[in-house]
């Protein structure tokens, strides 16, 4: 475990925590540093890092003389339960209840040189988060626990095993004496810091697997949770902002005379493709949006449509030099003479449309800056505005919010940078806002891809070899540090392909790069929602092309997977699968191991007398090793399954002339409530280390949805929307 630091709360974590604890207390925090080489760097360079304010975090846990509790936790909450989750952890161990504690969010200029490393990048993001901190936050719940145990021992002069902890107390065993942590917190801080922590076995936990209400809900049910576009500041003004209309346009001239005019404007920024109208309030700076005289700039070579988009894909797809992800294909004259089976499948670009637009609140000064949003990298996020003011980091402050809604969208930092150039040209603190169409128009886009699988199959019927080459932009050449090297493997791109939960003999798993003017980012569901999507569906018709059931077929692919047999015989059981369907009803099955869990759903869908697709029912099966809160799993896996069937129904991001033809929530159709399924999640019990949950229903839900839809109709579509198949004015 790591080593840990004590310290009285009103000193600790600045700002943070003072707005917390009026009184005393003690923190506990992970240190990444042996212990007694940081006790002497913390003793000797104190003054020189100001390590008082700014004490390394972890799952930190706090306890203020008032018995006030609150758990400071690594990830933001997003609508996804996590504070929930990780507060559910943490309150194990310290024998507390879970929605009697505030939770709080870890931020950049909280983090220092002795954080652990889980800490010294803060993200949200790749269903990781209760992954990363099954083990650490456990033990900090576990740690503040003994040491109240001791504080309480010391003051009673009473061996530590003749107390326990409970509900936030310590008692003897004998039931004479009790007192509540708050009490503790003196002698508590004065305690040896314990170098081995067990952590409580399975048959002792009261918490973990049980289902809790999310803790976020009393503020959101009253008003009083605040997003990052409900932040407000002293002296603020909003900004409405405008991006180019189409790929790589700039600013030429702006034409302001009109705009200025109207009462409650108060200026006009600019960058070289960006424009933002500052006022009193945002419909005051919207209208002065639209009272703008602009001549952009045009690049023609960036000047593409769908069908260009389409065509480059393809033509790379068959001409471009490949990548090798995975190859343990070797030469054998049998696989020649066997039966070989091939598809090609595509995928659109798909837009992240949360509900909350991007927004950011901003002052910047000479000698300092301050940033309220919401975000899923603040650490990131605060490097960005740091090299756009030519500031050190540490004269930049991220104060991260709720989000309503990102799906990946805030993985990014791009609307931030934007918003700090602007914030540049003013003194004023100022919250610059996207309206829904520029939301959608300046996203950073789920890929394109243009995919193409073979099989040779034995006489058996399984596949002997199985080969699938990905075509497409790169992500991670967007998304991370300098980019992406030539020649080197995109990993997201090929995730769930090099992955799959089959026992194939041989595979060949290639990728090649295409380069697109197109923004792009990483949209929920990742790598696998992509390639999960194509060999699902290709898996569907080796079984039709075999005569076999799916779900048979499945079973015997997956000899060296036996997690994966259990949740496909449990799905069986658990959707009738065996059972009839009534005529025009499909039934399709999805089955995948991404993000550490083992998922299979199945949909049930048939095709309206309007040509449009109505899904009945959707039954999935999960095991995902330990479950931390039940609920919270359930929500989770709805909300992806029908995140993941709006898409495949309905989303797709064009263009024309190198303009985004999409806009707003009427040409970016998502499901209705009225289209919504039943959904019955069951859960498989199980003791494996957690996987993570928020992106394995969408992953699932493309591929059940096509093979429903094969099932129903006797056709196999592989390429989403579906609905433009079959009816599409929809």
């Amino acid at each position: 475990m790591f080593p840990l630091f004590v310290k009285k709360a009103d000193q600790a974590l600045g700002s943070l925590l003072r707005r917390h604890f009026l009184g005393g207390g003690i923190i506990l925090a992970f240190a990444g540093l042996p212990s007694a080489r940081a006790q002497t760097l913390l003793a000797t360079r104190t003054k020189d890092l100001n390590l008082t304010q700014h004490l390394p975090l972890g799952g930190v846990v706090c306890v203020g003389d008032n018995n006030k509790i609150s758990l400071i936790v690594p990830n933001i909450e997003m609508g996804q339960g996590i504070y929930t989750t990780e507060a559910i952890m943490i309150a194990e161990e310290l024998e507390i209840d879970p929605e009697a504690v505030e939770v709080l969010t870890a931020l950049p200029q909280d983090v220092n040189i002795f954080s652990p490393n889980f800490l010294k990048s803060l993200s949200t993001g790749g269903s990781r988060s209760v992954r990363k901190g099954w083990i650490p936050l456990r033990q900090a719940g576990a740690t503040a626990r003994l040491m109240l145990l001791a504080a309480a021992a010391a003051r009673w002069n009473v061996s530590q095993h003749m107390l326990k902890a409970e509900n936030g107390h310590i008692k003897d065993l004998n039931g004479q004496r009790c007192i509540q942590y708050g009490e503790l917190v003196t002698e508590a801080s004065q305690q040896n810091i314990p170098q081995t922590v067990p952590l409580k076995s399975p048959d002792q936990w009261k918490l973990i697997g049980r289902t809790f209400p999310r803790v976020d809900t009393p503020a959101k049910t009253k008003g009083t949770a605040v997003f990052g576009i409900d932040v407000k500041i002293p002296g603020m003004v909003i900004g409405a902002v405008m991006g180019p209309p189409a790929l790589g346009a700039t600013i030429e001239k702006i034409d302001d005379i009109i705009c200025k005019k109207i009462p409650g404007i108060i200026d006009v920024l600019k960058t070289k493709d960006h424009i933002s109208v500052l006022a009193k309030n945002y419909w005051i700076a919207q209208k002065g949006l639209k009272a703008l005289v602009v001549k952009w700039n045009y690049d023609e070579k960036k000047s593409i449509s769908s069908i260009d988009i389409r065509k480059s894909i393809q033509d790379a797809s068959l001409n471009t030099p490949t990548i090798s992800a995975k190859n343990t294909h070797r030469e054998d004259t049998h696989i020649e003479r066997s039966k070989k089976l091939e598809a090609a499948y595509e995928l659109p670009f798909l837009s992240h449309t949360p509900m909350e637009p991007a927004n950011v609140t901003i002052h910047a000064r000479p000698d300092s800056c301050d940033v309220w949003m919401g975000t899923q990298v603040p650490t990131k996020a605060r490097t960005a505005v740091s090299n756009i003011m030519g500031l050190p980091e540490e004269k930049v402050s991220i104060y991260n919010h709720m989000i309503g809604g990102s799906y990946g969208r805030r993985l990014a930092t791009d609307f931030l940078e934007c918003a700090a150039q602007f914030a540049k040209q003013t003194s004023r603190p100022v919250k610059f806002i996207w309206s829904r169409e520029e939301d959608i128009r300046q996203d950073v886009f789920r890929p394109a891809y243009y995919d193409r699988i073979s099989a040779t199959l034995g006489q058996n019927g399984l596949p002997i070899s199985w080969e699938h080459h990905v075509s497409g932009p790169s992500v991670v050449d967007r998304m991370a540090p300098g980019g992406l090297p030539a020649g080197k493997l995109d990993s997201d791109a090929v995730a769930g392909a090099i992955d799959t939960p089959y026992d194939f003999p041989q595979i060949n798993i290639t990728w090649t790069r295409v380069n697109l003017p197109v923004s792009v980012g990483w949209w929920r569901g990742v790598g696998p929602a992509h390639n999960v999507f194509v060999v699902e569906s290709f898996i569907d018709e080796l079984a039709e092309a075999t005569h076999s059931d799916p779900l048979e077929y499945r079973l015997r692919l997956l000899r060296n997977n036996p997690r994966s047999m259990n949740v496909l015989r449990h799905l069986a059981e658990v959707s009738k699968w065996n059972e009839p369907l009534p005529a025009g009803l499909g039934r399709g099955l999805a089955l995948h191991n991404a993000f550490g869990t083992h998922c299979a759903i199945v949909v049930e869908s048939f095709i309206k007398d309007d040509k449009s697709i109505f899904i009945k029912k959707v039954t999935a099966v999960v095991d995902c090793g330990v479950v931390i809160n039940q609920d919270g799993l359930k929500a989770q896996m709805e909300g992806g399954i029908i995140f993941g069937l709006s898409a495949a129904l309905y989303e797709e991001i064009t263009f024309k002339n190198g303009r985004i033809e999409q806009s707003n929530f009427n040409d970016y159709r998502l499901m209705r409530i009225h289209e919504a399924p039943q959904i019955d999640v069951h859960i498989i019990k199980s003791l494996e280390s957690p996987g993570g949950i928020g992106e394995v229903g969408t992953t699932a839900a493309f591929p059940a949805l096509g093979n429903a839809i094969a099932h129903a109709t006797g056709i196999r579509y592989r390429r989403y929307p579906f609905s433009q198949h079959l009816s599409p004015k929809i």
